[in-house]
């Protein structure tokens, strides 16, 4: 056998990426000891296929990295691996090893070493004690068994200075996976300590010196990759070092296409950051922010402050400029937090018409503080990953079950941007405003007709959400016109347009020759008035980018008041979602 080291990685979708495993990469080649390589799976791969290449590249060593999405799969893989490859040394490494690490090893004898903590550091020592085959001492950083198999254990260790660190990416890679999405760091740390989180779990925050950052930037950005996703815990933490970045990815060209993934604390971000991130070009930068609840009780049992106006207020302000992508989190199963707290929570920040709303349900990890609030609360959690929450003193079972359903069909509807103007418009005429009431009583429908064990397409989902508005509301949406023109609306933001429900009334052939007189006589420069990329190819070609439909009232604007001449609007279904254009005098 080679002295070959596999680096692991089993991925919960195959456009991630592992970041672990590329700073061990690079910290091995480093200290120059052994090629290493990288083996990225998903947790998608059957357990066969994922040994089969394991053996294929006949490691020495196997290092793999463990998750809270992976780790039941990989305590599966791990006897097999000993059973095909009985020579190789196995390291499991990883936020779900780096904690109880004698019971991890105690429960997989498989496994021969644990790496505790941030291991770039101290992975390549262990490495270069197995590759010569030296007996272990104690090693900061490292658990296993010694000749006598008792379990020797370093604890866990910390990556002290940020600018030793190597940086994580090869150019040779960059071709391979710069569609994918790129993790990235600048810091290591939080400076909150929530309770259900492991960030705080080191004191202070590191950061990564400016100059570096800079470089590593430019460098995904020379690359053309589509998404970089910075996994600081939070990025705001430090004004003086965020705000360099942020005018960095101001700065850039106008053809960069990549976009950056921060989450932030926004009610400590002040006027002058607000006004930089308004100021962006669009697609430039997303955010996260996690709002966990709206119920101060609730927020005081889990360590955490928000401050409730100040978030509202921000990020009102960064969505009047549409140019960027938010994303809102909210926690289900929070010590305190009954049903009806938590339907103020999901009304509170809904209201705010965020991009996205998350709902994610309470995971108990090791080491997090919340295992300390386990017996108050009657807390009862799956014993294996992902370690969410089944119920406490205030939510059984039954409770959490239905909020997974209410999830999913959120996360169809809402959150993939399916029947979001529609929905409003029923939770204002219907529902007199409450969302969760309208998403409950959607809830309620789904589960009746047993749609939550079945698959979907996106084409059928609307023919559900159909027989759910008849059923009800006692609304037929293709004899409601103003249903029907919002369905027809929001059918052409969501899925790119490509999902037309045949019972709509679309325009497309009633109109077909006002609409190609348009397209013929639009030169490129007056066409770009409206379309800044625009320029004719092949009508096949245009249908897929663009369409122009009408509707009976000025639903551009939102404001749904009839138009007796039509409105007509242009869908450009763009790389970041779907632009809309108001043609004014359009037909005349």
């Amino acid at each position: 056998m080679t002295s070959k080291i596999v680096l692991l990685a089993l991925n919960a979708k195959f456009f991630h990426t592992s970041l672990a495993i590329r700073y061990l990469r690079e910290a091995c080649k480093r200290a120059e000891c052994g090629t290493t390589e990288l083996l990225e799976l998903t947790i998608n791969n059957f357990i066969p296929e994922i040994l089969g290449a394991v053996y294929d590249s006949q490691p020495k060593v196997l290092a793999v990295a463990c998750y809270i999405w992976n780790i039941e799969l990989v305590k599966q893989l791990l006897p097999l691996v000993r059973k095909v490859l009985p020579e190789t040394v196995i390291i499991c490494g990883g936020h779900e090893v780096s904690y109880e690490s004698r019971e991890f090893l105690l429960a997989n004898p498989a496994a021969d070493y644990v790496v505790r903590g941030e291991v770039e550091e101290v992975f390549p020592e262990l490495l270069q004690h197995v590759l010569a085959g030296k007996n272990m001492d104690y090693i900061a950083g490292i658990c296993y068994r010694d000749n006598n198999g008792n379990i020797i254990d370093g604890g866990a260790v910390v990556v002290e200075n940020m600018a030793q660190l190597p940086f994580a990416y090869q150019q040779e890679e960059m071709a391979d996976i710069k569609e994918r999405i790129l993790y990235y760091e600048t810091s290591r740390g939080c400076p909150f300590a929530c309770a259900y989180c492991l960030s705080c779990a080191t004191k202070g925050v590191r950061y990564r010196p400016m100059d570096m950052v800079l470089q590593e930037l430019q460098f995904f950005v020379d690359n053309d990759v589509r998404q970089v996703k910075f996994v600081d815990r939070t990025f705001n933490a430090k004004k003086s070092h965020y705000m360099p970045i942020l005018e960095f990815i101001k700065n850039l060209p106008e053809n960069c296409r990549t976009n950056f993934h921060f989450e932030m604390a926004i009610d400590y971000l002040d006027s002058e950051t607000i006004g930089l991130l308004q100021s962006l070009p669009q697609g430039r930068v997303q955010l996260e922010i996690g709002i966990q609840s709206t119920n101060p009780e609730v927020l005081k049992h889990i360590q955490r402050v928000n401050h409730w106006e100040k978030i509202a207020g921000n990020i009102k302000a960064l969505l009047a400029k549409k140019n960027m992508h938010i994303h809102t989190d909210l926690i289900i199963g929070l010590p305190g937090e009954d049903m009806e707290s938590f339907a103020q929570s999901f009304n509170d920040v809904y209201s705010l018409d965020t991009n996205m709303l998350q709902l994610g349900f309470l995971k108990f990890l090791k080491g997090a503080a919340m295992m300390k609030l386990v017996q108050e609360y009657k807390y009862q959690y799956m014993d294996i990953g992902p370690y969410e929450v089944l119920s406490n003193n205030l939510l059984n079972y039954g409770d959490i079950r239905y909020l997974h359903i209410f999830e999913e069909v959120f996360e169809l509807y809402h959150n993939a941007g399916r029947c979001r103007n529609i929905c409003n418009y029923l939770i204002k005429t219907q529902e007199k405003g409450n969302a969760f009431n309208f998403y409950k009583a959607f809830t309620n429908y789904w589960q009746a007709q047993g749609y939550q064990s079945m698959a979907h397409s996106p084409r059928n989902l609307y023919d559900i959400f159909r027989s759910f508005v008849k059923d009800q509301y006692q609304m037929d949406i293709p004899e409601e016109n103003v249903l029907d023109n919002l369905l027809r609306y929001d059918c052409l933001l969501a899925d790119k347009g490509r999902i037309r429900p045949e019972w709509l009334n679309w325009n497309l052939e009633k109109y077909q020759t006002v609409t190609a007189q348009f397209w013929r006589e639009r030169s490129k420069v007056n066409a770009g008035n409206v379309l800044e990329n625009y320029e004719f190819t092949t009508w096949r070609d245009l249908r897929k980018k663009y369409q122009i439909e009408r509707f009976n009232y000025n639903i551009g604007q939102m404001k749904m008041s009839p138009a007796p001449a039509g409105c007509w609007i242009l869908f450009e279904f763009a790389e970041h979602g779907t632009n809309t254009y108001v043609l004014e005098d359009f037909g005349n």
